[in-house]
């Protein structure tokens, strides 16, 4: 049963009233029987999908027959079908007594971690994602006979549960709330209780209607409100915790408090809430650009890239990219951000629809009047001349959550541009949820174990090689977080992670990578990598039909769907 809202707020205690017993419940509730669960919920997402991806379209003023449904299919249905089919199996390893890791290549990697190959990880991911990886960095000096006994977290022993957990959704991309919960059911043992984005109130019904044998259960419990609602809910003695995605603000009002209050609070280190809280933040993601000798496909292919991990969802990504670093002493410095200007012109038109997106903007061109507003749409803005040397540059520590793209020049090519560009991205950007670098094969050759000592030295919670973060968030096993060590008080990406979806111990960062051109261009050029042009390229001219096939796919894995697969994702 779900609960709405009303304005005395009375129904709180109600529904906080009924978690203990939920609890119970869930804790009586055994691996199979969970794993159960999820399969119920994967085949109510598919049988929903349409009405999920249609709900989110219409948020985003995203007609039903554009190309850009695409991304309301990849950061909806298909995300989240992709991580319950993964916690499924693991659920059903653990049941039967299995090692979820059985199957999992183990490496070491540099400080005395371990590397755990997490894509591909079925035979589908080899054929679907061809070309792309991931791998999993723990926490130096972790064993692996230290990670076979943890893994699982606190599904290896189902009955200890841990309370109830507070969920405050993410207003921008669909799969983030539903993923939230189910980490907090699987991961941490804890019943929910969710409360929407009020952008996301219109998709309520689609979330009732998928998260049934939970709410049947007890265990989740959905419900809609402003800021008094989460207030009430967040600070009532009976939830045990708080997790959210969202914006550092409403991090620190949520623990702190607001106006002076709040200050004097965080300064004296005195907390407002006085139970765990976990967070997925953004920040400022860095773009760095390796010098190399780039042909003019590479060029223009590599913008188009930038320009989507920029506009994708309108800009509005907690990961979304902000500042790109190039090299000063590039040659081909000039063609690229001519390619780059064409790119962020050309991509499809959109609305700034998340609230605050046009003051946000104008924020941005008020402290760079000489940015420029690239066309397009009215709110795309390109500010070049950032000064890396500055700390008080305001495109480093203020997230624009909005089509606005920065660059910063670096002198140096090679491994002098590359270490100097990482120790920047640490020392100057704000946040640590994901940085991205793009460099060409033949220079990545000549670098060799140099690239791998610049990537350990990048504290980022993912690290994209030549692939969009967002392929991390698309990892189901994969977790999805903030580099560790962030404190309340200097919270910038966030506390925990979420997904990892393998219930992996003690994790770091993940790295993916992906090719640097696509097929057939990668198979002309040496690199053995089928995958076409990516469905979350906002210029695909066939995301909506492949993401569809993609998120049908996920809910009934089966060979012959693959053929159909291909061929949409090829006419992208």
């Amino acid at each position: 049963m779900t609960t709405t809202n009303d304005s005395s707020l009375g129904f709180v205690d109600e529904l906080v009233g009924r978690l203990p017993a939920a609890e119970t419940t869930w804790a009586r509730t055994s691996l199979t029987q969970r794993a159960e669960l999820l399969g119920r919920f994967a085949a109510l997402v598919d049988q929903h999908a349409e009405q999920w991806a249609l709900t989110g379209a219409r948020i985003k003023g995203i007609p039903a027959d554009s190309e850009m449904m695409g991304e309301e299919w990849i950061g909806g249905p298909w995300a989240i079908l992709a991580y319950v089919e993964a916690l499924k199996s693991t659920l059903e390893v653990l049941a039967a007594g299995g090692d979820p890791l059985e199957k999992v290549a183990m490496s070491p990697a540099p400080g005395g971690r371990i590397a755990l190959q997490v894509l591909p990880h079925t035979t589908f991911d080899k054929l679907l994602l061809n070309g792309f990886r991931a791998e999993v960095w723990t926490e130096p000096g972790v064993t692996a006979a230290e990670l076979r006994d943890r893994v699982g977290l606190t599904q290896r022993e189902p009955h200890v549960t841990f309370g109830s957990c507070f969920v405050l959704g993410a207003g921008n991309v669909t799969s983030c709330a539903p993923s939230d919960v189910l980490y907090q059911l699987f991961a941490e043992n804890r019943v929910v209780v969710l409360k929407l984005n009020p952008v996301m109130d219109a998709v309520k019904p689609v979330f009732d209607a998928v998260f049934a044998p939970f709410i049947e259960l007890g265990v989740v419990q959905i419900v809609t409100g402003g800021v008094d609602v989460g207030e009430a809910l967040a600070h009532h003695p009976g939830i045990s915790a708080v997790h959210m995605t969202g914006s550092e603000a409403t991090h620190d009002a949520v623990v702190w408090g607001v106006g002076d209050e709040g200050k004097i609070a965080k300064a004296t280190g005195q907390p407002r809430l006085g139970k765990p809280m976990t967070s997925e933040l953004g920040g400022v993601s860095p773009v760095i650009v390796v010098p190399g000798e780039w042909s003019k496909a590479d060029l223009r292919f590599q913008a188009r890239h930038i320009a989507t991990l920029r506009l994708q969802n309108s800009g509005s990504n907690c990961v979304a990219a902000q500042v790109v670093i190039l090299s000063s002493d590039w040659s081909q410095k000039e063609e690229f951000l001519g390619e780059l200007r064409a790119a962020m012109k050309a991509a499809p038109k959109r609305i700034p629809w998340y609230p605050g997106t046009e003051k946000r903007v104008q924020d941005a061109r008020t402290s760079y009047p000489a940015a420029e507003a690239i066309g397009g749409t009215p709110e795309r803005t390109l500010i070049t001349g950032l000064n890396l040397d500055d700390p008080g540059e305001p495109a480093f520590h203020c997230e624009y959550f909005g089509p606005v793209l920065g660059v910063a020049e670096l002198p140096g090519t090679g491994q002098q541009f590359l270490d100097r560009a990482v120790a920047v991205s640490n020392e100057r950007l704000h946040g640590t949820l994901g940085a991205n670098i793009l460099i060409h094969p033949k220079t990545r050759r000549a670098l060799g174990d140099s690239l791998l000592r610049a990537i350990t030295a990048l504290r980022y919670g993912t690290i994209s090689i030549n692939c969009w973060t967002g392929v991390g968030y698309l990892s189901p096993t994969a977790p999805w977080g903030a580099f560790p060590g962030h404190r309340l008080d200097d919270i910038q990406s966030g506390i925990g992670v979420i997904h990892n979806a393998l219930l992996l111990p003690a994790t770091e960062r993940t790295i993916v990578s992906g090719p640097f051109r696509p097929f057939p261009r990668s198979v002309l050029h040496g690199e053995m990598a089928l995958a076409p042009t990516p469905p979350w390229f906002i210029d695909h001219r066939n995301a909506a039909k492949t993401a569809r096939k993609l998120a049908s796919f996920a809910a009934k894995p089966r060979w012959r769907a693959l053929p159909g697969i291909v061929a949409a994702a090829m006419r992208g």
